[in-house]
């Protein structure tokens, strides 16, 4: 889908304007997009690496210590997978006209919040709930 909203250069989302207006969902798209971008080129980058270093070790402690990186290369890349998952559901919402909705009140999330984090699906005060029932259950 290409937009045919214009942002300007320095435009920044504000609690003075109509909440989720066209512009405010343009800059969130933009903002998402520019993020999977830069995880996907990390990806591609971390591959490369992978590849590059699947050179045969003798030593075993430079062969430990190179398994050791390789196992903590993929669990990032394991968690910023999630993460492009979460992005790509945060603009089919975009899409669908969710985003930016508390998904269990159903009231506007701050702009600060979608700024700091612009896959929130949660309220501050919403998450903060959240993560208190999830205590309770952990502390039991």
């Amino acid at each position: 889908m290409v937009s045919e909203i214009e942002l300007e250069d320095d435009y920044r989302p504000s609690e003075d304007e109509p909440f989720m207006n066209e512009k405010m969902k343009e800059y969130f798209r933009r903002k998402l997009l520019a993020w999977k971008e830069e995880i996907l080129r990390e990806t591609r980058g971390t591959l490369q690496q992978l590849q590059d270093a699947n050179e045969t070790l003798t030593d075993i402690a430079d062969r430990a210590s190179t398994e050791t990186d390789r196992a903590l290369e993929l669990r990032a890349r394991d968690r910023q997978r999630k993460l492009l998952a979460k992005i790509d559901a945060a603009l089919k919402r975009i899409e669908t006209g969710e985003y930016g909705y508390c998904e269990e009140t159903g009231e506007p999330i701050s702009i600060k919040r979608l700024e700091a984090r612009p896959i929130a699906t949660l309220s501050i005060e919403a998450q903060e709930r959240h993560e208190r029932r999830e205590k309770v259950y952990r502390d039991d």
